[in-house]
């Protein structure tokens, strides 16, 4: 329990962590979902290359977008897309990232389905069995039968209780055939795939490090200042709550007090500190110009210290603080009349 619960915390230790968990998990459930799945092939001419086809590229497909849903990035890459421009400009090159980085992610379960699937080989029995070469592995001289019904005889090779061209092609020639062919583009492309990801991670320092750097920086900093902007808005609904349900029970007490009701009235403790959580935003409508306003007009990536009050204003940007002055020194001197 102590692993799962080390690895479980590596998970939740960040963002990125936290997505490599989820695409590992979905990688596995692919895995299951094709052991689990009963391959059933039609065995018709023309609806074989459409079933087996559709069983190696549509379930892939469906996990790439279930990547995409189950990727937390997913709406905020779509919020910062979309916003105005404001007073903070949108950066493509941390745009770029943060798609590239959700689609690596999200294209590990579509190959490990693909993998699997070719290197188990019905996919590709089923839909290339007509394709069989039946004058090298078989008997293509047969009088008897004319080009449509060779076609409907191949088409049966996968369904081995109902295959009834033994004369033409042994079953498990073509079989045998039809998979090693399909294990043989199963490991090409696992070798494929891992040559590439290869090179995505040992090139790319030599090139763009730096822009690499930057770009997951401030992709960071936008997922971060996200969830602290949420947390500080469940924070403001809280206490806005709060102090709203408090001047509503304390106004039925009013009521009831004016009713010559005698009630035990008590100040909450708690009453000051919720109102000074509401940072003088007390109303429905300021509140949606704030959001507003932030959704338009971001606020821009320059921190600066406020400006210090002066005697008669405020000191204007870029002056230096003057420091005070040291106290002057006043001495007194006695006359005596002799």
């Amino acid at each position: 329990m102590d692993k799962f619960r080390m690895i479980f915390q590596f998970f939740q230790s960040n963002q990125e962590s936290f997505m490599n968990g989820i695409c590992g998990i979905m990688a596995l459930a692919s895995t299951q979902m094709y052991s689990a799945f009963d391959f059933n092939c039609p065995c018709l001419p023309h609806y074989n290359l459409v079933y087996g086809l559709g069983i190696l590229l549509v379930p892939p497909f469906i996990l790439f977008l279930l990547g995409f849903v189950l990727n937390n990035n997913i709406s905020m890459l779509a919020e910062e897309w979309r916003r105005p421009q404001g007073q903070r400009g949108k950066d493509p090159s941390v745009l770029r990232y943060m798609f590239c980085s959700m689609a690596q992610r999200a294209m590990i379960a579509p190959a490990v389905w693909v993998s699997v699937t070719l290197l188990d080989g019905k996919c590709i029995t089923c839909a290339f069995c007509t394709s069989v070469p039946v004058d090298t592995l078989g008997n293509a001289s047969h009088p008897s039968l004319s080009q449509g019904e060779i076609q409907r005889v191949l088409a049966r090779i996968p369904c081995e209780e109902i295959y009834n061209g033994q004369h033409l092609i042994a079953n498990e020639v073509a079989v045998r055939y039809l998979r090693c062919i399909s294990q043989a583009l199963g490991w090409c492309f696992v070798l494929l795939m891992t040559t590439l990801a290869f090179l995505v991670r040992s090139l790319r320092p030599c090139f763009s490090q730096v822009a690499f750097l930057k770009s997951r920086y401030w992709s960071h900093y936008i997922d971060i200042e996200r969830k602290l902007f949420d947390e500080t808005c469940a924070e403001h609904a809280r206490s806005f709550a709060k102090v709203c349900i408090q001047q509503f029970f304390e106004g039925m007490s009013t009521d009831l007090v004016a009713a010559h009701c005698h009630l035990p009235r008590k100040v909450p403790a708690d009453a000051g500190e919720a109102a000074e959580k509401l940072l003088g935003i007390t109303d429905q409508g300021t509140m949606n110009m704030v959001l507003k306003s932030w959704h338009r007009c971001k606020p821009p990536l320059n921190l600066h210290p406020p400006a210090l009050p002066t005697g008669n204003g405020w000191a204007g940007e870029g002056q230096p603080p003057t420091h005070p002055s040291a106290p002057r020194r006043e001495t007194a001197a006695y006359y005596s009349w002799v």
